[in-house]
């Protein structure tokens, strides 16, 4: 299958791109490099820097949409910003599509649909009512894909996901690990201060309603999440959108991945617990069971420890190349 990924430098595109090429697919890789990195294009790819308004459709079977702003709170500063990419962009990628007969989509969601948790875990059916821009503009797409699958044919399949952790080791031995430049990721900004990096980490509230005061997030490997996305891509059926949730089904706090972290490195880790960040929700814990039902997907890498060493692994590994400092 010749597939096109939307957003392939990035973290977790990269990986899908990675293991869609050692599943015997063609790949081209298309991003604007913005938040992605080049040297993350896997070895077998061709990649193609553009914009997203102009997606190189020629040729291809499926595509594959990671490109987004995923910000939280630089969402709520520049809400115009994240509707202009992540739903006008869409939208004009799926407008090509359609014109060039490019029939399955796998998009990248996001848990943020659902806002704050009326109960958990989060099934499909819960109710959406995102409480920030991103969530908002995420799910917006998500109702434009339906729209095309009713009226246009279009095979689609929506991937809700929370807070992605671990690397993955191709084939070839690349290692493929998070690096983002200013990083916003709880992991690798823990992960920097034990690397000697940075001096602590910051905790964004710890008057949450949790049992610790932190927020709680459900964490899902990105070997696992690449996984998904595979079969996905293969059970997207014409003129059908599908939505499926991403994650353990058990939430860690905070203040969990931080004492599981100085386990795993062996570095005290000091942490300084500052105010909340706009727009984030005091719990987000998924079910997975209707996509372990329909595709029999589970998480094979769940554990919180397995996570993080893989994190630090690649971190630490000659493999994986490192970000510069933002300006």
């Amino acid at each position: 299958m010749r597939v096109l990924v939307t957003g392939g430098a990035g973290y977790i595109g990269s990986v899908v791109a990675a293991q869609l090429l050692e599943g015997g697919n063609e790949v081209t890789v298309f991003d604007d490099l913005s938040t992605g990195h080049e040297d993350a294009v896997p070895y077998g790819a061709r990649f193609i820097r553009g914009s997203i308004e102009h997606p190189p459709l020629d040729g291809m079977d499926a595509v594959l949409h990671f490109a987004a702003k995923s910000l939280v709170g630089e969402s709520v500063r520049q809400p115009g910003r994240y509707w202009a990419h992540n739903f006008v962009g869409t939208a004009k990628l799926l407008e090509a599509m359609r014109v060039r007969g490019v029939r399955k989509i796998v998009f990248s969601s996001t848990a943020a649909t659902y806002g704050e948790a009326e109960r958990l875990p989060i099934q499909e059916d819960h109710p959406t009512r995102p409480i920030n821009p991103y969530g908002a503009s995420k799910l917006a797409v998500d109702h434009l894909l339906g729209a095309h699958a009713e009226l246009h044919g279009l095979g689609a399949v929506s991937l809700r996901y929370f807070n992605v952790a671990g690397a993955y080791t191709a084939r070839d031995g690349r290692v493929y690990g998070e690096r983002h430049a200013p990083e916003t990721h709880l992991i690798p900004n823990i992960l920097k201060v034990a690397a000697g990096e940075s001096e602590s980490v910051r905790v964004f509230g710890a008057d949450f309603p949790t049992p610790d005061g932190t927020c709680v997030r459900d964490y899902i490997h990105v070997a696992d999440l690449a996984r998904a996305h595979l079969l996905a891509l293969e059970n997207c059926s014409p003129a059908t959108h599908k939505i499926y949730n991403l994650g353990n089904g058990a939430g860690s706090s905070v203040m969990k991945v931080l004492n599981v972290a100085r386990e795993v490195t062996g570095h005290p880790i000091p942490a300084l617990v500052g105010n909340r960040r706009p727009g984030d929700p005091a719990v987000l814990v998924a079910s997975s069971e209707k996509i372990r039902r329909e595709l029999a997907w589970k998480a094979e890498r769940g554990d919180l420890e397995t996570m993080v060493s893989d994190a630090w692994a690649a971190f630490r590994s000659p493999e994986t190349p490192q970000v510069a400092p933002s300006a």
